[in-house]
């Protein structure tokens, strides 16, 4: 499936492991650096979405997307673990929970832009989960590049594949392919967010550490077993 990523903000927090490890699912590995866990919220425009060799369908090709994600291993093999996926599209919200095992809810989103900067706002309207809500405003901050190997933002966003886990207990893993990402550096002022503690996760009352993508163009495989 291809899909394009645009205006997307990578907000992470530091979080102590423990408070982590009993939220992530058996045959799954918090993933830490240092001895650290990260939480990562991440509000984004997901378009030209299509099956392959088909073109993106009127009406389902394009919508807001926003998620509260750690990161995890198994076998070895890093990868995202989403504890939510807030999404402007009911049809895609019910496909991606039956298709992908993930926890999507559908939310009233919007997205308006003045110059580089976004102001971007979601309400969840979903029966399926926890109220919750996010009002921010953001944009980039200086030049796109490429992570320097080993630095704490290559290990955050270098990650190729998702992870989920259907009733059954079983791990899937689907692989998701793109360029590396030329991130710039961003600044956000978040009015609202109350993502994290819907999914019983608290975060620091401190400033997130802030990256900015204006376009990333993807390719995201079906589920297969994570043996």
């Amino acid at each position: 499936m291809g899909q394009a990523w645009l205006d997307l903000l990578f907000a992470h927090w530091p979080v102590p492991p423990d408070q982590l490890r009993d939220r992530i699912p058996a045959g799954l590995d918090l993933d830490t650096l240092d001895g650290q866990a990260w939480v990562g919220i991440v509000p984004f425009t997901m378009t030209g979405i299509h099956l392959h060799w088909l073109p993106p369908l009127p009406g389902l090709s394009a919508f807001h997307e926003l998620n509260v994600r750690t990161y995890v291993t198994r076998g070895g093999k890093p990868g995202v673990w989403f504890f939510s996926l807030d999404a402007a599209s009911q049809m895609n919200v019910y496909a991606a929970r039956r298709l992908f095992h993930l926890p999507y809810f559908f939310a009233r989103m919007s997205l308006e832009r003045d110059g580089d900067s976004i102001r971007y706002a979601s309400v969840r309207r979903d029966c399926h989960g926890p109220f919750a809500q996010f009002k921010a405003r953001y944009g980039p901050a200086g030049v796109a590049h490429e992570s320097t190997p080993g630095s704490l933002q290559e290990w955050l966003t270098e990650r190729y594949c998702l992870y989920a886990v259907d009733r059954q207990g079983r791990v899937f893993r689907g692989e998701i392919d793109h360029e590396p990402w030329r991130l710039q550096p961003a600044w956000a002022e978040i009015e609202t967010n109350s993502l994290a503690a819907a999914s019983g996760i608290s975060i620091p009352d401190t400033p997130p550490l802030l990256h900015y993508s204006a376009l990333q163009r993807t390719v995201v495989w079906g589920l297969e077993s994570a043996t």
